[in-house]
């Protein structure tokens, strides 16, 4: 539930979001936004998150910040209307996890000796969420083998080369380019960027799926994540690990896991030790909500780079 802290105005208003405990919006975001290059996703020296928003009449400023231990403060800029608002806030509280429970996840991690004492460092995340499905199956593209800081590099060129930065205090933030951006793109200037040409071709094909209606996300809400899964196998170039992450950065399923990730496999083998769970045992353990392993997974190796809620370099 939203309840209002300021009379809501064209220009600029400010709410107040009910937030499920425990709640860190410093670990949400890092889970979201990987690295610190990001400029889409945000963190302001002071702990603040920033995002601009597209889809709206004109581009939408989010500033997000956690004044207590229930409730984050966001501020909207550029709002027509109450509408626009309303809608805003609905997209705030899906990218970053506001109304999720996690009991299945904890009561599982609780038994696995090497997951707990994680589970309670990272006590707060939740599971963050693209705002549309398009940037999640752009991001799970541009992701699929290569390493963490490749793929946040060839992003970050892609978004500069596709948008344009919007202001706020001294410095930008870009919001995340739209499909069509994409189809009117020249291959030589997505090439540029570092993607390949089978990413590229891939690319293309989700946005041109999207924008004529044969991909949407309704569809994939009504589905069973099996279902969901083999719907967006179908498009060249989307495998199950692909398919996975989509499911569950763009649309919150926690019932799925990036099986054949090397990140993870790695990860699993660093931080779970000599543990006689296998992930298969994991993953039965954590139940419904196995997708938060893979947060959690993420998170230790952001904290050993230095990376959880370190300001933007943007």
């Amino acid at each position: 539930m939203t309840r209002l802290t300021a009379k809501p105005v064209p220009s600029r208003s400010q709410y107040a979001i009910e937030v499920v405990k425990p709640y860190r919006l410093d670990l949400t975001v890092s889970a979201l936004r990987r690295l610190s290059t990001n400029i889409v996703d945000v963190i302001t020296p002071g702990g603040e998150y920033v995002r601009a928003l597209n889809g709206f009449r004109k581009t939408v400023l989010v500033r997000v910040a956690q004044t207590q231990p229930a409730t984050l403060t966001v501020i909207l800029q550029g709002c027509a209307d109450s509408d626009e608002s309303v809608r805003a806030l609905t997209m705030v509280r899906r990218i970053l996890g506001a109304e999720r429970k996690l009991s299945h996840f904890y009561r599982g991690a609780r038994g696995i000796s090497w997951l707990w004492p994680l589970a309670v460092r990272m006590r707060g995340v939740k599971p963050p969420r693209y705002p549309t499905l398009w940037e999640a199956c752009v991001n799970a593209i541009v992701f699929q083998q290569v390493s963490l800081g490749a793929a946040s590099s060839i992003t970050r060129r892609m978004i500069v080369a596709l948008g344009r930065p919007v202001k706020y205090d001294e410095s930008a933030v870009y919001a995340f380019p739209d499909a069509e951006s994409l189809c009117f793109a020249s291959n030589d200037i997505l090439l540029a960027t570092g993607l390949s040409a089978n990413k590229l071709a891939t690319l293309r094909r989700v946005a041109e799926a999207l924008l004529s209606g044969c991909l949407d996300e309704a569809m994939l809400e009504e589905c069973q994540s099996r279902d969901a899964v083999e719907i967006l196998c179908r498009i060249k170039g989307i495998g199950p690990w692909t398919a996975a992450i989509v499911l569950l950065r763009g649309l919150g399923r926690l019932d799925v896991f990036p099986m054949n990730d090397t990140s993870v496999a790695r990860n699993l083998s660093l931080f779970g030790g000599a543990s006689p769970l296998g992930v298969g045992g994991v993953l039965a353990a954590l139940g419904p909500e196995c997708g938060m392993l893979y947060y959690h997974l993420l998170l230790a190796r952001l904290d050993v780079r230095g990376e959880i809620g370190r300001a933007s370099s943007t």
